[in-house]
């Protein structure tokens, strides 16, 4: 299979995910696909929030560094990805207003569907791993 350079990029992604695996999956199709200037991986919630709150921390000079796009998976330990985009909305709103969330994750469980529902933030809601069709369709 023949991944295709897109012409397009998001400037700055985020990937959200406890397994290493996936993260190292999905880290290789945005390289392979050239979706993207600078790729974050982070394997917790809690750091990749306190990353952003970083960012956040430096005024106008952090706002090109904060993601346009983040990868989020539900599933994690100690905060998951609800907790995650709860307090992702406790940042300020110019840093956050163009950045969209997509649920990434193995589950398939109808509630999760329908507890996403009420975070407008969330673009969509899609399965692992990353492929080349879901990234031009963000694009």
């Amino acid at each position: 299979m023949t991944i295709k350079k897109m012409t397009a990029k998001v400037s700055t992604v985020m990937l959200i995910d406890d397994n290493e695996i996936d993260n190292f999956i999905n880290h290789k199709m945005l390289e392979g696909c050239n979706f993207s200037d600078r790729i974050y991986v982070h394997s917790s919630s809690k750091s990749a929030l306190e990353f952003l709150i970083n960012i956040e921390k430096m005024g106008e000079a952090g706002k090109p560094l904060f993601p346009k796009v983040i990868f989020l998976d539900l599933n994690m330990p100690i905060m998951d990805g609800y907790q995650f985009i709860n307090e992702f909305e406790k940042i300020s709103n110019p840093f956050k207003d163009n950045t969209k969330v997509f649920v990434l994750t193995s589950s398939m469980n109808p509630n999760d569907f329908e507890k996403l529902k009420k975070y407008p933030r969330i673009e969509k809601y899609v399965n692992k791993p990353l492929t080349e069709t879901l990234l031009n369709s963000i694009l």
